[in-house]
């Protein structure tokens, strides 16, 4: 909870979290506190597009630890399982009861229904299926005649935010909208797409580099309150992108998840390669008061899991540029955005009228306060701060409306 901790705790907090060494963001990720002569590494998995109206995915995958083509019946691959995920953010005992999670992503995955199955049976988790009704495909236009290319860093990312909404919700529906290309001209489409198709809660997991024409874009946002727009705010230690900028988004930032002997069972810590700041263009909507960014919007709302370091496992057999497939452990705001769109489709759908990315700041007691860490000149403090937001999700309560509508961005 936001506030007092056990002093115990506190302690174990200070001697594992000190200890994690640092490193650049796209290249290292922090050392895990059980493996200290190994210092784990990790890679961006989409590459930095040069046309700033091309988008770009937010995954990473750690590069020391070779995929595992499959992994033997009673053994668990390496990572973060489902149950880790929901015992750290106390989710253990709620329902989605069948709302959808739309993914908005580029290209097209040909392999993902059957590696979802294979994800889910590996953790427990009920089947989802095309035939159930419990996953559905799209493409921008809302058709069953998907994009023709495959391209292996998106399918990967794609993986990843099916298998978080997973992590997360698994009775929750899943809608994935698969753009023709990662171009401005198409992924906005994506998004309206899955407005179109009923969809309350819509990750995306891809950034634009911050530039003057980006408030033209928040129509596609503000035209739709009642929706949760959840948005990676990338991974580049420090440095705020768009959408994420936008003041009618849930900006959702990155952490260092680590076990610790204590009743949650985690600690947690800013990750270094979390985007985050003050953007140079949007305003300050009128839920936020932190003198981070006394007039423009400040990024980040809330966070989640996102350190490669403390990764979570995700499968795909989409071959990857390597060639590889299987198990993998991944990273990037790309985990933190699936998993708290989730949870917002576990709080309940957000209230008509309203723009849920400031349910947040009404709720601080129901938020792990994340006071540990920085991100580029940006450091993790008591209350709200930019890299980890309000902090990460204790439970679902403050990802309620508190207020019964009307509430929103300036």
């Amino acid at each position: 909870m936001y506030g007092v901790r056990p002093l115990q705790w506190l302690l174990a907090s200070v001697l594992v979290l000190g200890g994690l060494a640092a490193g650049p963001p796209a290249a290292r990720a922090h050392s895990s506190p059980t493996a200290k002569h190994h210092q784990p590494t990790a890679e961006r998995v989409c590459h930095q597009p040069s046309d700033s109206l091309v988008a770009s995915c937010t995954a990473m995958v750690r590069t020391d630890l070779p995929p595992m083509a499959s992994v033997p019946p009673n053994a668990r691959p390496p990572g973060l399982s489902p149950q880790d995920l929901r015992r750290a953010y106390d989710l253990n005992g709620q329902r989605g009861r069948g709302r959808t999670v739309a993914i908005t992503v580029a290209h097209h995955h040909p392999h993902l229904e059957s590696d979802l199955a294979v994800y889910r049976r590996k953790f427990g988790l009920p089947p989802c299926t095309t035939a159930s009704g419990c996953l559905r495909v799209v493409n921008q236009r809302g058709g069953s005649t998907l994009p023709p290319t495959v391209d292996p860093e998106w399918s990967f990312e794609e993986a990843i935010d099916v298998d978080m909404v997973s992590a997360a919700c698994p009775d929750c529906r899943i809608l994935v909208v698969e753009d023709d290309s990662a171009f401005a001209s198409d992924m906005f489409p994506g998004v309206d797409q899955a407005v179109a198709q009923g969809a309350k809660f819509i990750s995306n997991s891809w950034v634009f580099p911050e530039a003057s024409f980006e408030p033209d874009f928040d129509f596609h946002f503000s035209n739709n309150p009642g929706v949760v727009f959840a948005f990676a705010s990338g991974d580049n230690g420090g440095v705020t992108q768009y959408p994420a900028a936008s003041p009618y988004v849930t900006a959702v930032g990155g952490t260092t998840l680590i076990p610790l002997h204590t009743p949650r069972g985690f600690g947690e810590k800013a990750w270094n390669g979390t985007g985050c700041g003050c953007s140079a263009f949007e305003p300050k909507p009128a839920f936020q008061h932190d003198a981070v960014c006394p007039h423009n919007r400040t990024i980040a709302d809330v966070s989640a899991v996102a350190d490669p370091a403390s990764g979570v496992a995700v499968y795909t057999t989409s071959p990857t540029l390597s060639g590889t497939t299987g198990w993998f452990v991944a990273g990037g705001t790309s985990v933190a955005s699936p998993l708290v769109a989730s949870m917002y489709a576990l709080a309940g759908n957000p209230a008509p009228g309203t723009f849920p990315n400031s349910y947040p700041y009404a709720h601080p007691q129901d938020f792990f306060d994340v006071t540990v860490g920085q991100a580029g000149t940006f450091s993790a403090l008591p209350g709200y701060d930019a890299p980890t937001g309000i902090g990460t999700p204790d439970g679902v309560a403050g990802l309620r409306d508190p207020w019964g509508g009307g509430y929103g961005a300036a």
